[in-house]
């Protein structure tokens, strides 16, 4: 069974290899805004889980008929102060939302869509999200500074990141932290098992 991941992120990819899977990336080029405009009054979830199926479904589609698959699709925003936010993309944007985030509180939303392939068909289909409490701390000036002169917070949902240099300004989490990193383990096993899937038959075997 081939694991592929429908994401450029190494913090995901790291947080795979980690958990003992090696998978083939299969990047999407979805465009994720024009995924998110055609929904209707959707919920904060519904927005992560429908990009997350549009990468899956986007990979699924481009791979080859041989062989059964799974097809792993990922997308993380930040809920806080009522609003919904993905990467900043700018430094100016960028220091805007840890302007609005130091001190408090958000809601780290990571939706995940699995699709299971066989003979190149999509057999099974599983999706959900998973909710993490983060704890921001209150970066000075020039911490704020030198953390977005290091372009880190720029391509990441909500401006930072756990494991990363970001990490340095997160006071806690409440949920689960491989979520807020990028693909949260526990829910992925959950998804895996809705399609048929074993998470331990997807174990890359210990090398002599």
């Amino acid at each position: 069974m081939r694991f592929v991941l429908a994401s450029a992120s190494p913090a995901r990819l790291a947080v795979l290899r980690a958990a003992g899977i090696e998978p083939s990336v299969v990047v999407s080029g979805v465009d994720e805004d024009a995924v998110a405009a055609e929904l209707r009054d959707p919920s904060h979830e519904d927005v992560v889980v429908a990009l997350a199926g549009a990468k899956a479904r986007a990979v699924a589609g481009t791979l080859p008929e041989s062989g059964p698959s799974v097809v792993v699709g990922c997308d993380s925003m930040l809920s806080i102060g009522g609003d919904l936010v993905g990467k900043p993309g700018t430094p100016e944007i960028a220091r805007e939302r840890w302007s609005a985030m130091a001190g408090k509180t958000g809601e780290l939303l990571t939706g995940h869509a699995v699709l299971r392939r066989e003979h190149g068909e999509i057999v099974a289909e599983a999706s959900g999200t998973r909710t993490t409490v983060v704890r921001f701390g209150e970066p000075d000036d020039a911490e704020l500074d030198a953390y977005l002169a290091t372009g880190e917070p720029l391509a990441v949902a909500g401006a930072f990141t756990l494991d990363g240099l970001g990490g340095w300004f997160v006071e806690g989490i409440d949920g689960d932290p491989s979520s807020v990193i990028g693909i949260s383990l526990p829910l992925t096993r959950e998804l895996l098992r809705r399609v048929g899937v074993s998470v331990t038959e997807l174990w890359t075997p210990p090398t002599s």
